[in-house]
């Protein structure tokens, strides 16, 4: 999860330390380029494509894990 914490650092502009699995996104720059960025960032770090509109329903970084098949086995 380490690699999608420093992913969604980026994206929102913050430090990696302030991103956890409950950081909550309306808290941060959570807008339609971030979630176009979290979807190649997921892409990228686990194979996995996610959608759009799911994405945008999520409340919490928590929330994006439990869209990750492969987040869900780990």
């Amino acid at each position: 999860m380490q690699e999608l914490y420093a992913g969604l650092a980026e994206i929102f502009e913050t430090d990696t330390a302030e991103v956890n699995a409950d950081t909550v996104l309306a808290e941060h720059n959570w807008d339609s380029l971030a979630i176009v960025s979290t979807i190649a960032l997921v892409d990228e770090i686990r194979g996995e494509l996610l959608d759009g509109a799911a994405l945008a329903e999520c409340v919490t970084v928590a929330d994006i894990v439990a869209l990750i098949p492969q987040a869900q086995a780990a």
